[in-house]
C-alpha cells in the first residue's frame, strides 16, 4: 500500500498541467489588464478621429 501511495506522489504530470494552468491564468489577467488600460485612450482616438470626418 506504501509502494502505491509513494508512486502517486511521485508523478510530475499533473504538477505540469497544474503550471500551465497558472500561466494561462497569469496571462489571461495581464491581457485583462492591458485592455482595461489602454481602452479610455483608444476609444478617445476613435471618437477623435470620428469626429474630424464628420461633416
Amino acid at each position: 500500500m506504501l509502494q502505491v501511495l509513494h508512486r502517486l506522489l511521485d508523478r510530475e504530470e499533473g504538477a505540469t498541467m497544474v503550471e500551465y494552468g497558472l500561466m494561462v491564468a497569469l496571462i489571461a489577467v495581464v491581457a485583462l489588464l492591458a485592455v482595461t488600460a489602454l481602452g479610455g485612450g483608444v476609444r478617445d482616438i476613435f471618437q477623435n478621429v470620428a469626429d474630424t470626418l464628420t461633416p
